[in-house]
């Protein structure tokens, strides 16, 4: 999924001028007119899908500082890019203080607004990811931290937040790689528990000998090797969560032991003479028919109704590929930052395939082939040769998976073979850039409509001048009527005065 960048501006010829910047740049450009417009937007639905504003600061009414003052306490993981005429220190200053993540000043380069929305993006997928991590570290994750919109997972999300409010075992029913894990502590960051102990414990990669020793701990000299007294997983969630995942694979002998665990509240440490009072909510998942493994032997029947008081089944990934497009815009973000690549997106064919495919191995395959394609990735969307083995098992898309052969890019434009270009400035060429393509040159090459855009010795004529000259022209042809004038150019009739004004063309309104 493109990420969505709103443009603030009330100057229309600036906002299309941004908007195909944006949009040539890999990303969906919504252009809104004037602060309030930009308020309205960011507060609405659609509001929570905008990744970036580009925020102009002089505007009447609402101005770019008041859009700021309002958004940037609601919103302050949403980065924010000012552009202004005015560069003064002191404007400077009180921009970034009230959260922008970056000020350029106008006339800005295709390629300096590149780099700003490129380092807003990175940085802001970085600290989402980090806050995310911290949540999940200090047992406070919540359900809205989940990628989880598909009505598959209504059903998951609204047992969830009911078990949340009590202490029943629960057991977490799913395929490997659907986000047990995810689900049990988003239970505990929506309880009465959250951001007290949450531990982990894969019984299924523990050694059968050190089961009981890691599950209840053990004294000093209690066994071989054990050298210093060890706090078991029990006891380091008191008072927290236990979650104990792929829990058939825990032997029969130790089943008997947990169970006593659970319905005593106490642990019996390995060489130690009383038992160890803990205080848990334990939480349990797998990937396996425990009734099936109870009727074959291979699970304790009084330990499974233990467990199973509350079950929640995850569906696996196929049976919600709604998700499909959050998660793999999540991860291209996120990795992208992570490896310093410049991958924005993924081209809509691409995403098509990844929508057919059935994914077995769940959100975990999701993820590691999205690092993988990433790691692949020369440009800045991801296509469908970026994805050779899901292209290979998707109908339709075998010949789409083969190496494209690699082509000379343009001077001034690279474009996709499957999408729209994303860039317009060459990489071969970006440190001239960078001082001589200004939003100007992008405007004259787009919007010049017949007004010569060189001047006799074939040098590219400012924007200014053929600003001047379209005003010029349409006061000719509309006989000086002002009112008109700027009707025809779009622009208000303030405006069109100030631009005369400053363009120092002197006009007789007939």
């Amino acid at each position: 999924m493109t990420q969505a960048i709103l443009i603030v501006d009330d100057d229309p010829a600036q906002r299309r001028i941004l908007e195909e910047v944006v949009n040539r740049d890999g990303y969906r450009a919504i252009p809104v007119d004037g602060g309030a417009a930009a308020l309205e937007y960011l507060d609405g639905p659609a509001g929570a899908d905008i990744s970036l504003v580009i925020l102009d600061l002089v505007m009447p009414g609402i101005d770019g500082m008041e859009v700021l003052k309002r958004t940037h306490p609601a919103k302050p993981n949403l980065p924010v890019i000012v552009l202004t005429a005015h560069g003064g220190i002191e404007t400077v200053v009180n921009v970034m203080r009230e959260g922008a993540a970056d000020f350029v000043v106008k006339p800005v380069s295709p390629e300096r607004l590149h780099v700003s929305m490129r380092n807003a993006l990175k940085v802001n997928a970085l600290t989402s990811e980090i806050g995310r991590l911290q949540k999940r570290q200090t047992g406070r994750l919540t359900f809205d931290d989940l990628i989880a919109r598909s009505g598959a997972m209504d059903q998951v999300i609204r047992l969830g937040k009911r078990a949340a409010q009590s202490n029943i075992p629960i057991l977490i029913e799913g395929e490997s790689g659907v986000g047990k894990e995810l689900i049990a502590a988003a239970i505990q960051g929506e309880g009465d528990r959250a951001g007290k102990p949450f531990i982990t414990v894969n019984c299924g990669a523990i050694p059968e000998n050190l089961v009981e020793s890691i599950l209840f701990g053990h004294e000093k000299g209690a066994f071989t090797g054990a050298s210093d007294k060890h706090a078991g997983k029990f006891q380091e969630a008191s008072g927290g969560t236990l979650f104990l995942d792929e829990i058939g694979e825990l032997p029969l002998d130790i089943q008997v032991k947990l169970l006593r665990a659970l319905q005593q509240g106490e642990v019996d440490p390995v060489g130690s003479k009383k038992p160890v009072k803990v205080d848990i909510r334990l939480i349990s998942a797998t990937n396996r028919d425990l009734l099936q493994m109870v009727k074959d032997g291979g699970f304790r029947e009084d330990l499974y109704y233990r467990l199973n008081v509350f079950p929640i089944h995850v569906p696996p990934l196929r049976a919600r590929k709604e998700d499909v497009p959050d998660l793999v815009a999540h991860f291209v973000r996120r990795l992208a930052a992570e490896e310093g690549k410049d991958v924005v997106g993924i081209s809509q064919t691409a995403l098509d395939m990844l929508c057919a495919y059935d994914w077995p191995g769940n959100v975990r395959q999701i993820e590691n082939t999205v690092f993988r394609a990433i790691v692949l990735c020369d440009g800045e969307t991801l296509q469908v040769s970026d994805f050779p083995q899901i292209a290979s098992m998707v109908k339709g898309f075998e010949e789409a998976a083969m190496p494209r052969p690699a082509a000379e890019p343009a001077a001034e434009s690279i474009a996709h073979t499957d999408d729209r270009p994303i860039e317009f400035v060459s990489r071969a060429h970006a440190g001239h850039a960078a001082q001589t393509n200004t939003l100007a040159d992008f405007a004259r090459s787009n919007f010049s409509d017949g007004i010569a855009v060189t001047d006799e010795a074939g040098n590219v004529r400012t924007l200014e001048e053929i600003e001047a000259e379209m005003i010029r022209l349409a006061i000719e042809k509309y006989k000086g009527h002002m009112t008109e004038v700027a009707r025809r150019l779009g622009i208000g009739r303030s405006t069109l005065y100030r631009k005369v004004r400053d363009m120092g063309l002197e006009v007789r309104e007939n």
